[in-house]
This record gives structure tokens, sequence and C-alpha cells, in this order.
């Protein structure tokens, strides 16, 4: 059989079986990606590979037990935090711990037993109406808490109300609304409440009716991340972290603001470079106050002034914890680092939990605890960062954990608060 000539200038793709597969190949690739084809020999996915596996949780490893989590007592609070990015802290007054869910319910309980001693709702979810039952958004409201302190509970919502409970039975004392909403626990002092909102704003309260005193605002930036810093009240000022990067300082009775110090100034191109939000509560320990922005750095500052006593380069968005003359940094990729009080020097660092999305970590006696996303517990040495325990308490841990009097408070995502004791083996 003669071979069909060729027309010059025309392509005979058709005619060729395996051209055909080899642009067909192509044609696949360029839909779907190359990693839907990972298996062929000739398809190099291994920067994609490379690349996912960096965020990847890190898998547990094995270690020599040297202590054991033992449970005390577990109590239900309400329906959880729902699905949103929510932490909410459980808080303590004298015997009793007062917990909340994301949905209006606020418990007091018995912090010896776990035995209820009140509950209490201050509201309810703002559903979707009857024509509307496609809407699958979480309702949930309650977005800032626990704070405690002068006889009362205090909560923030998403709708821009703080809220303050009688402490003893849960009744309402006052409710204010403020200019946005509340997503950080709002601060007790002797005879005021002071809450940061979402717009950058500093708010004090008066703690015998919820009238306001004074408002301090800030710069916000035109992205930022979802949460703000607890402002903290030590010594007639009030110390608080902002979206834009800054800890300000201001007095308490007037809001008048005594200074500001920048943790990080914003650099990039982009929006997403220049986020430096300090939502991490400044930290006041040993006479010095230290705060970590998101992309930025950790500062150690005099709190009379602002000034800068030493600083380090490191990113964090969640509480510092201090112990045996360490400041505990969780950094964004979730790497473990302390770092000395006095100097810039980091003594240790732990990457046994990268990317497990961890809690702010807590501190006492010899240990450093800190919850993850798939509800272990890790127990810590505060000297090494070695591990010495792990539990399992269920779902999702997300919350601050809690110490007192070394026992150990954590509140899962779905509500489940455990009290638990941390004991040598």
């Amino acid at each position: 059989m003669k071979p069909t000539p060729q027309t010059p200038g025309k392509a005979t793709w058709h005619r060729s079986p395996a051209l055909r597969l080899a642009l067909a190949v192509v044609a696949l690739v360029a839909l779907h990606g190359c990693s839907a084809f990972s298996f062929l020999p000739w398809v190099d996915d291994s920067d994609e590979k490379r690349d996912k596996d960096k965020d990847k949780p890190a898998k547990l490893i094995g270690f020599d037990a040297e202590a054991e989590i033992a449970r005390l007592w577990r109590a239900d609070v309400g329906r959880g935090l729902g699905r949103k990015y929510l932490r909410l802290t459980p808080a303590t007054v004298a015997d009793r711990i007062y917990a909340a869910d994301a949905y209006g319910t606020v418990v007091a309980l018995d912090r010896f037993s776990g035995k209820q001693v009140w509950s209490a709702s201050i509201g309810e979810p703002d559903g979707p109406s009857a024509f509307q039952f496609w809407d699958r958004r979480d309702p949930s409201f309650v977005s800032g808490g626990i704070g405690a302190g002068g006889g009362r509970v205090l909560l923030g919502t998403v709708r821009g109300e703080v809220i303050a409970l009688d402490a003893g039975d849960g009744g309402e004392l006052w409710r204010t609304q403020v200019s946005s909403e509340v997503l950080s626990r709002p601060a007790a002092g002797r005879d005021v409440v002071v809450a940061q909102t979402a717009d950058g704003r500093l708010v004090a309260l008066e703690a015998a009716d919820g009238k306001q005193r004074w408002s301090f605002d800030s710069q916000v930036p035109l992205l930022t991340l979802r949460g703000t810093a607890a402002p903290v009240l030590e010594s007639g000022l009030v110390f608080a972290g902002f979206g834009d990067g800054n800890v300000t300082a201001v007095n308490e009775e007037s809001g008048a603001p005594l200074w500001k110090q920048r943790i990080m100034l914003p650099k990039g191109r982009t929006e997403l470079d220049r986020m430096v939000d300090v939502d991490g509560t400044p930290l006041f320990v040993g006479g010095l106050l230290y705060a970590v922005s998101y992309q930025g750095r950790l500062k150690a500052l005099q709190p009379r002034d602002g000034s800068v006593v030493w600083e380090l380069e490191a990113s964090s968005f969640l509480d510092l914890a201090e112990g045996y003359g360490h400041i505990y940094v969780v950094a964004e990729d979730d790497i473990v680092m302390a770092v000395a009080q006095r100097s810039a020097d980091v003594i240790w660092r732990q990457e046994g939990l990268k990317n497990r999305r961890l809690t702010s970590p807590v501190a006492f006696g010899n240990y450093l605890l800190i919850g993850d996303a798939e509800g272990y517990l890790h127990v810590l040495a505060q000297s090494d960062g070695r591990f010495v325990a792990r539990r399992k308490l269920g779902d999702a841990l997300r919350s601050p954990l809690l110490e007192v009097e070394d026992v150990v408070y954590a509140l899962t995502v779905d509500g489940s608060l455990e009290a638990l004791e941390i004991k040598r083996t």
C-alpha cells in the first residue's frame, strides 16, 4: 500500500496516535494543573509538593513522658464556640469559674467540683427568617470574654455591646452600646471597665452603670487580622495594642494618651505584606511591658514612657506568657520560643508543634502548656522546651488556657470545659 501523499504546509496530527496522546495530556494539564498528573514520570511537581508539605501540621513525635495530665472534672458550656474563629477565655473569681459559649449562654461553676452555680442568657442569636432557610451562616454573637472583677462578669458582642452581669447570681447589671464589635475580653478596674473595639477604639465605661467615661481612637489600616488585643490595666494606666502596629498607654481616669510606641512599621507593596497587628494582649511583668506584632517584632518596653529596652524579630498574634525568667512566644507558624526577659536572647525553640494551630501558652511551675486544633494539650518543660506530657481532650482547642492554683482549665470548641492537673510520673 502506498503512503498517503502529504500536502505541504498542513499538519497531519490526526494520523499520529502518539502525537494525539501527547496533545491530550498537555490540554488536560492546562485545564487541571500539573498536580493532577504527578504520577506521570515526566511531570515534575516537586516544588508544589514542598510548598504543601511546608504548611502541613507537624506529626506528633513520641517521647518519654515525665508527667501525666489528670482530669479533675468536665462540664458542658452551652453550644460551644461555633464556626467563627472565636477565643472565649474563662475567668475565675474566688471559688468560681465563669465561661460562655458563642450563642449567649454564660455559666458560673464551682471551680473545685464543676457543679453549676447559675446559668444566664445575654441574648438570642440572629437566625434566618422562615423565608431564608438556605442561610447557613453561623449566628454566634458573643465575641469578647470573659472579663471579671469588682463583682462583675463582662462580655462583648459582635453587635457592639459590652454587657456586665452580677458575678453572684448572673443577673444583668447593665448593657452599653459601643461603636463596633468587641473581639476581646473587657478589662475590669476598681471603678472602670475598658473595652477595645474592632474599629480601633478604646472605650472606658463606668463600672457602676456602664456610662461612657472616655474614648480613645486609633487609626485602622485597610486590612487587619480579625481580632484585637485585650486592654491591660496597671498602676492607673491602660495599655493597649492596635491594628496599626502600635502599643499605647493612656490614663485610666481621663483617657489622656501618655505615649505611643510602634512595635513594627508596615512594610511591603501589598496590604497583606503591611499587616502588623498587635493582637496578642500586652504582658506586664517584672516592671516591663512586653508586646509582639504580626510580621514584626517582640519588644520589651519601659511602661513609664514606652522606650524600648530590647527587641527581637518575631511574628505572632497570640498572647505572651512568662515564667522561669523567660517570655514565651508562639510564632505565626506555631514554633514556640523562649526569650530571656532581660535580653533578646532566644533560650530555646520547639518546632515539634509547627503548623498545628496552637493556643496562647500558659506557664506555671516548671511547665508550659499549649493546646492545638486537634484537641491535644501539650506540656513542655520551661527550662528547655522538651515534651513532658500530652493528652487528647476531644474537640479543637482554640481559647487561651487558664491556670489557677496549679489547676488548668481548658475550653474546647464544642463547649467542653475541663479542669486538669499535671502530675509527675
